[in-house]
């Protein structure tokens, strides 16, 4: 994929988009609540997407700002979010922040990268989201879906998320940046799988130059 071939590969799955299913992490920001948005970050790390919407379903109708769940409690939270990843030790995290959000911030979620990045469980992936879905500010979330699919569209080359969004930020038109990390994640878990993708019925199979597909359907 060449970068004029980029408007119309994004035109194509903002269309496709469509017939899957919606992310947990763009459902909660649809709220409008950069400090949930943080906290599904969190949850989601290493943890399937409808284990993660089921442990929001039941933390936030009882707690959803850094102070209620601070009350909650560290033992409570973590029987709330449980089966997530981990979930022990981001209960943990997720009590620490809370504390540092209302410390730091006067409890307020902080909008920039370099300040999120100073919370516990942070890193580059969730700092992005946040400030891409929670704030709307321009930022380029990579994680293993965005990461895989524009190295196997030939986009870019690249050996890590890091590095990843470090050459799209120089490359990608910033136009593009906050959905980007939206339509290939769907696009990833629906259609262009890691192993067999279904390149016969994809949309943008004409600007995929399929790098590292050794078998698809």
């Amino acid at each position: 994929m060449k970068n004029q071939d980029v408007p119309e590969v994004i035109k194509r799955l903002r269309s496709e988009v469509k017939n899957w299913r919606t992310t947990t992490l763009t459902e909660i920001a649809l709220t409008g609540k950069p400090f949930l948005v943080l906290v599904s970050c969190v949850l989601s790390l290493r943890t399937k997407d409808e284990t993660t919407a089921d442990a929001c379903k039941r933390l936030f109708p009882l707690a959803n700002t850094p102070a209620e769940i601070i009350e909650l409690g560290q033992e409570k939270l973590a029987e709330l979010i449980y089966p997530v990843g981990f979930y022990n030790n981001k209960a943990a995290s997720i009590i620490d922040n809370c504390k540092n959000i209302i410390e730091r911030y006067d409890g307020k979620t902080p909008d920039s990268i370099e300040e999120l990045l100073t919370l516990k469980g942070v890193g580059r992936k969730t700092a992005n989201l946040v400030i891409t879905l929670g704030f709307g500010k321009p930022g380029i979330c990579v994680d293993i879906h965005v990461h895989r699919i524009f190295n196997r569209l030939g986009y870019i080359e690249t050996k890590t998320p890091d590095e990843t969004e470090s050459v799209l930020r120089k490359k990608l038109p910033k136009e593009y940046w906050i959905e980007s990390n939206d339509l290939l994640v769907a696009f990833g878990q629906n259609h262009c799988h890691p192993i067999s993708p279904r390149c016969s019925t994809c949309r943008i199979s004409e600007f995929c130059k399929r790098i590292g597909v050794t078998k698809h359907r």
